[in-house]
């Protein structure tokens, strides 16, 4: 799943991603002390999530694995056939997900990543965004990295799109003209109607969440909250999404990725 990249000029790379990774500390600050989700939770929820039997999200992640290694209609290959066995060689890429793809030479996130790799595969059905086969995929390739700390891809070229995301993240929106910032960063561990604000950490997506009986990627929470403001929420897949996923993904490392997490 990862691409190649052009060789540069040494030192030239060296002082963009020196420039790049003291942004990303930056940026990481914002949130101090961080919390994930899970901490905000019930001990009940929190049993639900830490026990594989019990959580839900494990049958997705199930349904994944499945997925990972069938033969597309026709006899073609796998994801196994390329990638071999993915506790080995997903180890860790969720993690770094949104990153820059050298194709399209801006952002991809891990769906829009895994689409792309289908889309290559002769014989292979689509897998439209949100669908239940991509999420469910998404979930075992997050699965590979559960425990393992955020780790925003420090490419330079990823910076002007990770300030876009920073400022749709503070940007007002909708008719209750509120911002993300206005409840997750400076409102955060309140309460909005009875329910506690977390800060909004994308780590253990996708997730199970309680309010929906099901799966679902962060990019439907994001049109959750935006609905919520009484906001036009842009399509899934939509380039606004992907560059403030990055800029959430940077804004909590190091937390652990829990896919698949449960959320309330």
């Amino acid at each position: 799943m990862a691409s190649s990249r052009p060789k540069r000029s040494t030192s030239r790379w060296s002082s963009a991603a020196a420039a790049s990774l003291l942004a990303l500390t930056t940026l990481g600050a914002l949130a101090e002390p961080k919390r994930s989700g899970f901490d905000d939770m019930s001990a009940s929820t929190q049993a639900m999530q830490r026990d594989d039997v019990q959580n839900p999200g494990m049958l997705a992640a199930g349904q994944g694995e499945a997925l990972w290694n069938a033969q597309p209609p026709g006899g073609g290959q796998s994801c196994a056939s390329c990638h071999g066995d993915a506790t080995a060689s997903m180890k860790g890429v969720a993690a770094r997900y949104p990153a820059f793809d050298e194709a399209t030479r801006r952002p991809i996130d891990l769906q829009d990543r895994i689409r792309a790799c289908n889309a290559r595969r002769p014989g292979a059905p689509d897998m439209p965004h949100e669908s239940e086969e991509l999420v469910a995929l998404s979930a075992y390739v997050g699965l590979q990295s559960r425990g393992t700390p955020t780790a925003p891809d420090p490419d330079p070229r990823l910076a002007p799109f990770r300030a876009r995301g920073q400022a749709l993240f503070e940007r007002p929106i909708g008719q209750l003209n509120l911002s993300c910032a206005a409840c997750h960063d400076a409102r955060a561990g309140g309460r909005l109607a009875g329910a506690l604000i977390p800060q909004g950490h994308p780590n253990g997506y996708p997730l199970y969440r309680l309010e929906w009986q099901g799966m679902g990627s962060l990019q439907r929470r994001l049109r959750n909250c935006m609905t919520g403001v009484r906001a036009e929420a842009p399509p899934f897949g939509a380039p606004d999404f992907v560059e403030l996923e990055l800029y959430l993904q940077s804004r909590a490392a190091p937390l652990a990725v829990e896919t698949p997490a449960v959320r309330p």
